[in-house]
């Protein structure tokens, strides 16, 4: 199927130069990118994604008044009511 693109001379530049360099024609070298840039996110997720690269991180705080995600809504009608006090 027909599809248009529009590309700035340096990109245009880089896909005729990798397209005579692997003897194919640009719609192939295209195809071939988007291939592999759709194959990316499902590799980074086999791999842990963003989450493997801070292992470390994760989990190491432990301080802060429990619950607080559960009764979030409580305490910011709490803390509003404090501050009205005032």
């Amino acid at each position: 199927m027909p599809t248009s693109v529009r590309l700035d001379p340096d990109t245009e530049a880089l896909l005729k130069r990798l397209a005579r360099r692997s003897g194919r024609s640009k719609s192939e070298v295209l195809r071939e990118a988007l291939h592999r840039m759709a194959a990316e996110p499902a590799a980074a997720n086999e791999n842990g994604g963003p989450y493997s690269l801070i292992p470390d991180l994760i989990g190491v705080v432990s301080n802060g008044p429990a619950g607080l995600a559960r009764e979030h809504k409580k305490a910011y009608r709490d803390a509003l009511a404090k501050k009205h006090r005032r």
